[in-house]
């Protein structure tokens, strides 16, 4: 079973089919999928999916280019939203300089913020990063370094700035870039880091992977990332599924389980 560990199910582009589409996910080799929300709005309709599906869980956090609607008003919204049973991270959370907006000064504001109220519950944290790394890095040290367990979603740098985030303890989260042609930097990054660190994900419905670049991505095109890891890695397929599953549960504290059922893993929650 394979365990995706960042999605997007409640975006509109799943509007048509959702139901038939998240219902079939254990019949078609998808163990468990963490919805990660985005907005305030987003928290709330994760909240939703995760309720509805027993092996959807959620993440709850805003991330970088929707923190212009946050306010000192709002902002418990999130910290409400940590305390459900499904909600397993805080996320996803960062800075994107790629859009430059709202303004840097704002982003980094709010991702402090968050980053210190993950210290305060003693959530993981899934992490967003885009053309910031200088400053993500920065604000990730100052904020707790490696007192925050956390995941570098969608890593887009090279081997170096792998190894600064290796060496916090953090895990890196792999999706269909790996099979890109134009994906040289990640497939490094792979080829480098231990597996016990790496999380697989889709980001869906973006980044669809080889042979679906370009179309509405989904948990269930997971597989031709399995098979691009298993061969930088040089390992078989189920042998990718498997760490991968396991690396997920040790990061959200979920209990192993099997065929989709997952309780939440009291005994690792700080």
């Amino acid at each position: 079973m394979i365990f995706d560990t960042h999605a997007h199910y409640d975006d509109r582009a799943f509007d048509g089919d959702r139901e038939v589409l998240l219902g079939s996910l254990p019949e078609r080799g998808i163990g468990r999928a963490v919805n990660v929300a985005c907005s305030l709005s987003s928290i709330r309709r994760t909240l939703e999916l995760a309720e509805k599906y027993p092996y959807i869980y959620g993440a709850a956090g805003v991330h970088p280019t929707d923190t212009g609607e946050l306010c000192e008003e709002n902002f418990g919204e999130i910290g409400k939203a940590l305390a459900h049973p499904k909600i397993a991270a805080l996320g996803e959370i960062g800075l994107d300089y790629h859009w430059d907006e709202p303004e840097r000064p704002i982003q980094k504001k709010w991702f402090e913020r968050q980053l210190f109220l993950a210290g305060e519950t003693g959530m993981p944290v899934v992490l967003h990063s885009r053309e910031a790394a200088k400053d993500t890095l920065e604000i990730v040290k100052s904020a707790g370094g490696r007192e925050l367990s956390a995941v570098m979603h969608c890593f887009s740098y090279g081997v170096e700035l792998a190894r600064e985030y290796l060496d916090l303890g953090y895990y890196l989260g792999v999706g269909g870039v790996i099979t890109f042609a134009n994906g040289r930097r990640l497939k490094e990054v792979v080829s480098y880091m231990p597996m016990d660190r790496l999380l697989l994900e889709t980001d869906c419905p973006y980044l669809a992977p080889v042979p679906f670049r370009g179309k509405r991505n989904s948990s269930l095109n997971l597989s031709y990332v399995v098979k691009a890891v298993a061969e930088l890695k040089g390992l078989t397929e189920d042998a990718v599924e498997r760490i991968t599953w396991e690396n997920a549960c040790r990061f959200y504290r979920l209990l192993p389980g099997a065929e989709g059922a997952c309780e939440r893993n009291a005994g690792e929650m700080r």
